[in-house]
């Protein structure tokens, strides 16, 4: 009977331990800005890779498309859920603030990263520093037209945050440094679409002979308007830029129809997600020279709430298929 009564409590030991250490996994959910695409799925393969190291529990939702409020409804399930972090790549910045304001009144701990005017965020990280990552690609751009003509800035949508900033900063470099190349329009809100990339692209190249150049932020921009280019026979004469998946445009890129680019891992951006939401449910606090796997000692903007790094890759011939191993 002895021997019975230590085996049952034994087994109560070890039931409450599971309990006990089911209850202090972390728990994440991270929603970008749409599923089903190579910058995201790499996003994806970072974060179940950096959960599996850690011991968290990490999933990401990827919304059928870049619908502002398909992300409000999918960080609604991760509040219900009570999860402990929600992480967010913002299509809008403006229609997430009242539900994150409500994921950390639950107190759950808000990450974003290409979200660098939030206010409802414990914090936002970036790979690249806005004017840096635009003004680089500008630079390349203006190099590879070398003389006067047009060319076209796309976004993923006018709403995405980091994406008009980059493209703000683009443009105000070729305003000032090269102001014999034109803007077109102002910008297009299409570039998380190879279809709508694509049909514009077709559209601007008839409307306008001496276009020379895209310069297109976000990582399907590039795709569709290299598509476009492809197809009127334009390759080498108008110049697509932009950061885009190399696995999905390498073929491009090595034929001159995408002339390259820049851009960071996205595989890496989702381990810094894990890496910080794990941090910050231990109780950890980011200060200046904290060390971060993924973005290196950091000088985080404690009043912006902003950790902006500068981690570039260039994507060209010499560096695509390499990035393209990686799974990028």
């Amino acid at each position: 009977m002895k021997a019975f009564k230590t085996f049952a409590t034994g087994i109560a030991m070890s039931a409450a331990m599971a309990m006990t250490t089911a209850a202090e996994t972390t728990s994440m959910g991270v929603v970008v800005k749409i599923g089903g695409i190579p910058w995201f799925n790499a996003m994806e393969e970072g974060i179940k890779e950096r959960a599996a190291e850690l011991g968290v529990e990490a999933e990401m939702i990827g919304p059928t498309s870049a619908d502002p409020a398909l992300q409000v409804r999918a960080i609604e399930d991760l509040i219900a859920k009570g999860v402990d972090i929600i992480g967010v790549v913002p299509n809008d910045e403006a229609a997430l603030e009242p539900v994150l304001a409500k994921a950390r009144a639950a107190g759950i701990k808000v990450i974003a990263h290409e979200g660098p005017g939030l206010q409802n965020v414990d914090w936002n990280f970036e790979l690249a520093s806005s004017d840096g990552f635009g003004e680089a690609h500008a630079r390349l751009l203006a190099e590879k037209i070398d003389g006067p003509g047009k060319y076209a800035v796309y976004v993923g949508s006018l709403t995405v945050p980091l994406h008009n900033a980059w493209a703000d900063a683009a443009i105000a470099y070729m305003q000032e440094n090269h102001p014999e190349i034109e803007l077109v329009g102002e910008r297009y809100g299409v570039a998380e679409s190879v279809d709508d990339s694509r049909s514009t692209a077709l559209d601007l190249i008839a409307a306008h002979p001496d276009l020379k150049g895209f310069l297109a932020f976000g990582s399907q921009g590039p795709i569709g308007a290299g598509r476009a280019v492809e197809e009127r026979r334009k390759g080498g004469e108008i110049h697509v830029l932009g950061p885009f998946s190399p696995g999905q445009g390498r073929a491009m890129l090595k034929d001159g129809v995408i002339s390259g680019g820049y851009m960071w891992n996205p595989a890496e951006a989702g381990r810094v997600f894990v890496t910080l939401g794990h941090m910050l449910a231990n109780g950890e606090e980011i200060t200046e020279g904290t060390e971060i796997e993924g973005l290196g000692v950091v000088s985080p903007d404690v009043e912006t709430r902003n950790i902006i790094t500068d981690n570039l890759l260039e994507i060209n011939t010499d560096t695509v298929d390499e990035l393209a191993a990686k799974g990028l």
